[in-house]
């Protein structure tokens, strides 16, 4: 049962008593159904200290109420909101269906989707006692991340990445998304309208994203092993940033050769171009060893290594960080101070004890088995057949499955009224022509969910001779 706000504002030099006002402001709130049954009204003596009246008025106001039948007396319960027929009930909220968002009974196979096991976690969960159990905090988390988190994260990344950094190095932020507004408002600090070269096919979200932060989007195109340094020697002008997936591209799922990674490390150094290394997946590895990340390979160039915690744990955190190396690295320090955090301190600190005890290192070694099991599922469901063409499957949540026919939009179509979601693979593609084919994420679901969507799949994609 909840108390009442009430709304009342008293003319003291009107004709109307200040009884009169109240009763009258209390009987249009009942009628329009702004005040319920649910609700209890404030005591007079209370009401009237918030009124700046005597309690007398309050007391003759209510009793007013009372003997109308707008209010009923309920001894130590206080006066609650009579019961009438003549009483509007509360306008319903208005939602408007939202088409993006899968029925309970759809299998989701939407990529970038991990497995919610770290929720089922007794470390997860212990690793938030602690956090709320620390000392109570009354300033505001530090704009980069609290240092506990930073150091958990520069430790992380030594040992899954290779990358030799200290925590003054990692800047934490609300995930991918906010990371880019943040970098776009930097370079908008030198440059009205920033530049930023992005692969095509790419993250649509991360167009979508720097755009709406103010930059000038170019795309160019690339296979499955992602951006060339040839290419950019062709560039008609040059950008002021380059964003790249070279560890598993975004969603053909090829890598960038090393000798690549240091052609683009040669070409940004010598026109002074920000690399935007995004690393979201790394830590999901199938087949092949990992290369090293662009931000740990010499050379003069500014580097930011975007990581999130969205893909090894859950993007329901909206957590991630950056590691920023260079001149650029101390901008985006200074636009982070200036614009502060938005990641909440409690769950800076649960992330900082569940890395420092282990439990990220334990829960990534476990999914990386789950996940390698779908992917040998999928590999064995639609492996032999001849008219499909599998890719992406050297690393993370997701395998890319490619057909002439028909056309993955109608295969998409048809495998939701069956109840699959799938996303068509020229959902990536800007400026280009779209291959044809599918994008299947695998993180999310169980074996015999997939299982399930698979056989559906095969069904609607081709005869499969």
């Amino acid at each position: 049962m909840s108390e009442a706000e009430l709304p009342i504002e008293l003319d003291r030099s009107g004709p109307a008593s200040l009884a009169a006002q109240v009763a009258s402001q209390l009987r249009v709130a009942i009628l329009n159904g702004v005040l319920q049954p649910e609700h209890t009204l404030p005591s007079t003596r209370r009401l009237a200290v918030e009124l700046s009246v005597s309690r007398g008025v309050v007391v003759r106001a209510f009793e007013q109420l009372s003997g109308e039948g707008f209010l009923e007396g309920n001894g130590a319960g206080g006066t609650k909101v009579a019961v009438r027929p003549d009483m509007h009930p509360r306008p319903a909220q208005v939602r408007q269906p939202s088409s993006a968002r899968p029925k309970a009974d759809v299998i989701d196979l939407t990529p970038g989707r991990p497995s919610g096991s770290p929720f089922q976690d007794r470390q997860w969960r212990s690793s938030w006692k602690l956090a709320v159990a620390e000392e109570g905090k009354v300033q505001l988390p530090p704009a980069l991340g609290t240092w506990a988190l930073r150091e958990a994260v520069a430790d992380h990344l030594a040992v899954s990445r290779g990358l030799a950094i200290d925590a003054d190095g990692v800047i934490i932020t609300a995930g991918t998304s906010d990371a880019l507004q943040l970098i776009v408002a930097m370079l908008r600090t030198r440059v009205a309208r920033p530049n930023i070269l992005v692969e095509d096919p790419g993250y649509p979200t991360a167009r979508r994203v720097m755009t709406a932060a103010g930059a000038r989007i170019n795309t160019v195109p690339v296979d499955e092993n992602g951006l060339r340094a040839s290419q950019l020697a062709d560039l008609k002008s040059t950008p002021d940033a380059v964003l790249v997936t070279p560890s598993h591209q975004y969603p053909l799922g090829g890598r960038m050769a090393v000798q690549e990674r240091i052609g683009l490390l040669h070409w940004a150094g010598h026109h002074n171009v920000l690399v935007l290394e995004d690393d979201y997946d790394s830590e999901f590895r199938h087949s092949r060893m990992p290369l090293p990340a662009v931000a740990s390979l010499p050379g003069t160039a500014d580097v930011v290594l975007l990581g999130t915690f969205s893909k090894n744990l859950s993007p329901w955190l909206r957590c991630g960080y950056l590691v920023v190396r260079g001149n650029a690295g101390q901008r985006i320090k200074a636009t982070r101070e200036a614009l502060d955090t938005p990641v909440a301190g409690v769950l800076q600190s649960a992330i900082a004890h569940y890395i420092k005890g282990g439990g990220l290192s334990r829960h990534v070694t476990r999914a990386r088995r789950e996940y390698s099991h779908r992917r040998s599922l999928l590999i064995d469901r639609l492996g032999h057949r001849k008219d499909l063409e599998l890719s992406a499957l050297d690393g993370g949540l997701h395998a890319v499955v490619h057909f002439k026919a028909p056309e993955a939009t109608e295969v998409a179509a048809k495998a939701l009224a069956q109840g699959v979601l799938v996303v068509p693979l020229a959902a990536y593609y800007a400026d280009r022509q779209a291959e044809n084919g599918l994008v299947l994420g695998y993180g999310a679901v169980s074996d015999l969910q997939l299982s399930k969507a698979l056989a559906i799949l095969s069904g609607l994609m081709g005869s499969g001779a």
